[in-house]
């Protein structure tokens, strides 16, 4: 979408608050959905990464972050900041920390990168019926997902995890500290492997076998319940925002959807950030989870159908941060110029592991087939191809879920790369329309918090489109087998973890 001037912001606005993965952003739209120039306030964070496997962040600095964001956008907008009228707020899914009585941290917030619960998940599905855990949560039982991390900080660290009064995600955390109460969005409690999909309550199965109550976890509300009356030290802070609703945070990816205009079967919405994934909203019963892909929900009324790649925009930096690759401009020229699968590697792209579609409790990443003539770009190239055959996999699964779908949205960092997008349409076969609508997590919290002041603004539907070609898509097609022959054929080398020593004692 379009940005605009203050000066031609349509009222009334709203404020979106985006908790990202590696930034924290707050960006104030008008009526017609349309970024306002100017009013982005964006603050970085960086995560803990242990050397057991371990990935986490201090969720003071995290909300740090949000508080700076928001400061930063209110001073952009001026004399405008009077005239928002709703907050609406995105998270990444699948984090979780643990707090007392007192609202304070007694955790890291955890990410769902984090490996270490890798031998509670196998603990897990030898104890419990995983096919049918699956079925009713939408999820598998998945180092990823905070169910197999409460089993593991259960077990690995007992005397802290009796402490902790409530298991919160950051979104909840950032809603008790400005409005001294937290409560779980439906559509955050779907992304946690702890949800009866269909009942839209606690799952009593794992609460039980996790040793938990649903009184440790969030009361269950719906994005049409918001929070109102910031404490008094917020109140101060932001006089504009004192007595706007605050909508309970919602998961980024359906987020994403919304914001992208990607609503209802035939629009699928792709998503490259640091992660990928590729996700349909249906507003229906939930469905039988396809096997390799997952289920979650943007609220009680609209399902979630998708799959998600653990590494997107990762495999990018990690090379680019290693090797002399050149100029940007240099690189992105050259790449498009390559043959497809020209270099003689196979990569497995799973640094920071994988999920869809086998969802291994552990997987470790690979580079096959070097020489002395392989240089940086060959590395690219082979790396950003291995996550486009990824995503071929969980493309198939996902029109095998829901047939109508017809056409395919990219949206998120990754799409700045015009290689890229041509890539990953040769590898899908597939038409790729790249929205201009970069922040779809962030537009869809805006979306969201401007139909709670009774505004619908215009879908997004705007973009550039990327046509496969059948030459290339052929060779993919060869190049994606190899992938998963080495995938199958490296997987006995990678170690089960059976069980981690209790977490280091950090001060939060």
């Amino acid at each position: 979408m379009p940005t605009v001037a203050p000066r031609s912001a349509e009222l009334p606005l709203v404020l979106a608050l985006d908790l990202g993965s590696s930034s924290v952003r707050a960006i104030a739209y008008d009526r017609l959905g349309r970024e306002i120039d100017g009013s982005e306030g964006r603050v970085a964070y960086d995560w803990r990464y242990t050397s057991d496997g371990g990935v986490e962040a201090d969720p003071e600095l995290i909300l740090g972050a949000a508080f700076t964001a928001i400061d930063g956008a209110l001073v952009g907008l001026g004399p405008l900041a009077a005239r928002v009228g709703a907050v609406g707020v995105s998270t990444f899914w699948h984090n979780i920390l643990g707090i007392g009585d007192g609202g304070r941290p007694l955790t890291p917030v955890y990410s769902w990168a984090d490996e270490r619960s890798a031998g509670a998940a196998a603990a897990l599905r030898r104890r419990l019926d995983a096919d049918a855990v699956w079925r009713r949560t939408g999820c598998a039982i998945h180092p990823s997902y905070p169910a197999a991390r409460l089993a593991w900080l259960r077990d690995a660290d007992p005397a802290r995890f009796r402490a902790v009064a409530r298991w919160v995600s950051i979104g909840e955390f950032l809603a008790q500290r400005c409005f001294d109460r937290a409560a779980c969005s439906i559509s955050m409690a779907s992304g946690t492997g702890l949800l009866d999909q269909r009942q839209c309550t606690w799952d009593e199965e794992l609460l039980q076998a996790l040793g938990l109550h649903a009184g440790r976890l969030s009361p269950l509300v719906d994005l049409d319940a918001p929070f109102a009356g910031l404490a008094a030290p917020f109140a101060r802070r932001w006089p504009a925002l004192a007595g706007v609703p605050w909508l309970p945070a919602a998961g980024d990816g359906a987020l994403a959807n919304i914001g992208t205009g990607c609503v209802g079967p035939g629009r699928a919405a792709l998503s490259l950030g640091t992660t990928g994934a590729i996700r349909v909203l249906i507003d229906a019963p939930v469905p039988d989870v396809p096997r390799g892909l997952w289920v979650y929900r943007a609220d009680r009324a609209r399902v979630l159908v998708g799959g998600a790649i653990s590494n997107g925009g990762s495999v990018h930096r990690w090379i680019q941060d290693r090797t002399a690759l050149g100029p940007p401009e240099d690189v992105e020229r050259e790449l498009r110029t390559r043959p497809a699968d020209g270099h003689g590697l196979v990569v497995l792209p799973f640094f920071a592991g994988e999920r869809a579609p086998d969802w291994p409790l552990v997987a470790r990443g690979a580079i096959v087939g070097m020489t002395l003539r392989t240089d940086p770009v060959d590395l690219l190239q082979a790396m950003i191809e291995a996550v486009a055959y990824r995503f071929a996999l969980v493309w198939e699964l996902v029109r095998d879920a829901v047939p109508a779908v017809r056409q395919l949205v990219a949206s998120g960092g990754g799409t700045r790369s015009a290689a890229w997008m041509q890539i990953i349409a040769d590898a899908l076969g597939h038409e790729i329309l790249v929205s201009d609508e970069l922040e779809g997590s962030s537009r869809g919290a805006a979306v969201l918090a401007l139909r709670a002041l009774g505004v619908e603004p215009p879908v997004a539907a705007g973009g550039r489109p990327c046509a496969p070609d059948p030459s290339r898509h052929g060779r993919y097609r060869d190049a994606r087998a190899r992938q998963r022959r080495m995938e199958a054929a490296l997987a006995s080398l990678v170690p089960i973890v059976a069980g981690m020593g209790p977490p280091a004692d950090r001060g939060s």
